[in-house]
């Protein structure tokens, strides 16, 4: 068996930050999602961070005996560290440094298993090294001696190549992440054509959004090769998947599943996988999950109110979905206008949760009655598949449908509608 390597986590607390504690278990968490043993913890308060090292002096000594004691092959920060504090770390230290952003998007290059995730991460991933890059290479001589390209030290010139060469494989992978992304704008296309609404499973990473979808697919879609990668580890879900959910009633909508968010979600993640959280912004209902057993729920809840912002989605629509309900010891099925609790494991609520969404989705859905004639049998039949026939009777002219369709159908068929 593999052994893991070991982490010491160092946490700052800058004026008494409120939810500190919850950030820095969030942190040892995610340094377990990343396959990393958690040997120790180290907290500071501080007024303001230290330029050069990001901790007080003093704790930097602590720090340098606990990696000692701990034989800890890497060091995690709780914050983004600049190239300088990165570079002086890594000196002082003389082992892995790591902060939060490059702990999170080492975690997503883990995960990652489609072609569009994994050129997502690694355009992040690039694009966060590109500054960082004197930090990786301490070895290298920065200054020569004379002036002029000529003479410049070995370390800036392979400095210099090195970045290049990250610059051309950024703009190489761009390229072939454009191509993709046009290929999911024409499945949008095709998917608004179908004229069926979108809803967009979102919320905090690890609150139970595939489990969901599971459920859904379970009660109306029954097909387990429909179904979604569910695992209760932070970021198990980093393709966005595209499920249509169709209803006893013959209504429909799509379900799409996305990328979770968390605390101080690295800004390069949110812009390269902008082209996933499209989904998002083309629904016209969101779907909030929120793990309500967690007792930083409230704080998860802000999180993802500020992600939708910073992606243009905070003006959709929006149904709470407080689950995990039966571990917070709520009576389930509970509703309270745009909010319910339900349980997504245990499949309780989901009932009442698709009479939620149908409330907000089907607007647009017509209540009449359409006399078709006995020569026009496939209009019968498109509108026994795609409106809800509530009933059938069969008349000297044709057949009598009573039932509830959509508006274009009702428009399109408008010379069938009798109103008696």
């Amino acid at each position: 068996m593999e052994q893991r390597r070991k982490a010491l986590l160092i946490g700052v607390n800058i004026n008494n930050q409120e939810n500190f504690k919850e950030t820095l278990e969030e942190l040892k968490n995610l340094t377990i999602a990343c396959g990393l043993e958690v040997v120790g913890q180290v907290e500071q308060n501080l007024k303001v961070i230290n330029k050069a090292y990001y901790i007080g002096s003093g704790k930097v000594d602590e720090v340098k005996r606990l990696i000692e004691e701990k034989k800890a092959d890497v060091v995690i920060f709780d914050d983004q560290l600049s190239p300088s504090q990165l570079r002086n770390l890594e000196k002082t230290f003389e082992c892995n440094i790591l902060d939060r952003t490059s702990l999170i998007l080492e975690i997503f290059a883990q995960r990652a298993k489609t072609r569009e995730a994994k050129l997502q991460v690694e355009v992040a991933r690039l694009k966060y090294m590109l500054p960082r890059l004197i930090g990786s290479n301490e070895n290298l001589g920065r200054q020569s001696g004379g002036v002029g390209t000529k003479n410049r030290g070995a370390g800036e010139k392979k400095l210099e190549l090195d970045r290049r060469k990250i610059e051309e494989k950024i703009a190489e992978l761009t390229k072939e992440l454009e191509l993709i992304v046009k290929e999911r704008q024409n499945q949008r296309k095709q998917r608004r054509k179908a004229q069926l609404p979108m809803v967009s499973l979102v919320g905090y990473t690890n609150a139970g959004k595939s489990t969901l979808m599971n459920a859904m697919i379970d009660q109306f879609q029954k097909g387990e090769d429909k179904k979604v990668f569910e695992k209760d580890m932070l970021f198990a879900t980093l393709e966005t998947s595209v499920r249509k959910i169709t209803l006893p009633n013959n209504k429909g909508f799509l379900l799409s599943d996305t990328v979770g968010f968390v605390n101080k979600l690295p800004h390069e993640l949110v812009k390269a996988f902008r082209s996933t959280l499209e989904e998002v912004r083309e629904a016209q209902l969101l779907l909030h999950v929120v793990d309500v057993s967690n007792p930083n729920f409230e704080q998860h809840l802000k999180v993802t109110k500020e992600t939708l912002q910073q992606i243009g989605a905070d003006e959709i629509p929006i149904l709470h979905v407080y689950n995990k309900g039966d571990l917070a010891l709520r009576k389930l099925p509970y509703v309270e206008g745009n909010n319910i609790y339900i349980s997504a494991r245990n499949r309780v609520g989901i009932e009442e949760l698709v009479q939620l969404i149908s409330r907000k989705i089907f607007k647009d859905y017509v209540e009449c009655k359409m006399l078709i004639p006995y020569n026009q049998g496939k209009i019968v039949s498109y509108l026994n598949e795609n409106a809800h026939v509530k009933a059938v009777s069969y008349e000297d002219e044709g057949t009598l449908l009573i039932m509830e369709c959509k508006e274009k159908d009702y428009k399109k068929f408008q010379h069938f509608v009798i109103n008696s």
